[in-house]
């Protein structure tokens, strides 16, 4: 008889719990919802939306699992981590981190006060590297390994008027995000980014909108995104079958980051000086 394939590293060690931060709404909703659909039980954290996150937790307890609540002001650090800690004891541990809060500007940099650069940095870099830490105590704690996926943006690569801060705070994540797939490979624990393009969610304006319905000649695939492409592949790099695959930005963006030059010839007017 054939010999049975070995087992990969990790298979039979499958993550069972996770939290997705900024999960009421949006990209984090649709993640929580996809890892619950994967058997896991998912800590959900709202910054104001309390309703908005008790909808995402019906909608994965529907999958079979738990799903607690908590509220997360990434503008309170260090403090307001603890919740990450509460959510490790609430659901026996944190195998898989999803930092998806974030928040960002329409201004120019010269009409930019700097608390309002100071917030979005606080909330879109800090945050996560905050949370990202006290996540990863507990995995080296518990001894599995585990995964970290921080939800950045296509402004992690590439930079648009009227972002600043959003854009300074994507790509440092980027960055945070290798240096952490170097220092916690040891673990076991693998760090990856997830890079959307204009997704059809609240934080676009598009809460309601078909993404088949929004048409983008800028972008190759002709569309915006829906949540859930991105979800699916948060998904995948939180399975064992992505083990190998860290320290890498996966841009979910329908091929609007392969654009530049092609789009910079079409463009017939000033009009993208304006934020």
């Amino acid at each position: 008889m054939p010999r049975e394939a070995a087992p990969l590293p990790h298979e039979t060690d499958r993550p069972r719990t996770a939290v997705v931060t900024g999960s009421d709404s949006g990209i984090g909703k649709a993640i929580a919802v996809a890892l619950a659909g994967g058997g896991l039980d998912v800590g959900i954290t709202y910054h104001e939306d309390r309703d908005g996150a008790e909808r995402t937790a019906a909608e994965a307890g529907e999958q079979g699992v738990r799903a607690p609540v908590r509220r997360l002001d990434l503008s309170d650090l260090p403090t307001s981590a603890a919740v990450i800690d509460e959510l490790a004891e609430d659901l026996g541990g944190v195998d898989v981190l999803v930092n998806c809060a974030g928040t960002g500007t329409a201004q120019r940099v010269m009409d930019l006060d700097f608390d309002t650069w100071r917030h979005v940095l606080a909330v879109d870099l800090d945050g996560a590297f905050v949370c990202a830490q006290r996540a990863a105590r507990h995995m080296i704690k518990a001894g599995r390994g585990g995964r970290i996926i921080n939800i950045t943006s296509v402004h992690e690569h590439q930079p648009k008027v009227g972002a600043a801060p959003y854009c300074a705070a994507k790509a440092g994540l980027g960055g945070l995000t290798k240096v952490l797939a170097l220092e916690l490979a040891e673990h076991d624990i693998t760090v990856n980014s997830v890079a959307p393009g204009e997704i059809s969610t609240p934080m676009t304006g598009q809460e309601d909108a078909d993404p088949r319905q929004q048409l983008r000649p800028g972008v190759p695939l002709g569309r915006t995104g829906d949540a859930r492409e991105v979800a699916a592949v948060v998904a995948f790099l939180a399975t064992p079958a992505a083990g190998y695959v860290t320290g890498a930005s996966w841009p979910v963006d329908g091929g609007m980051l392969l654009m530049g030059p092609q789009a910079s010839a079409e463009l017939a007017h000033h009009n993208w000086r304006s934020p």
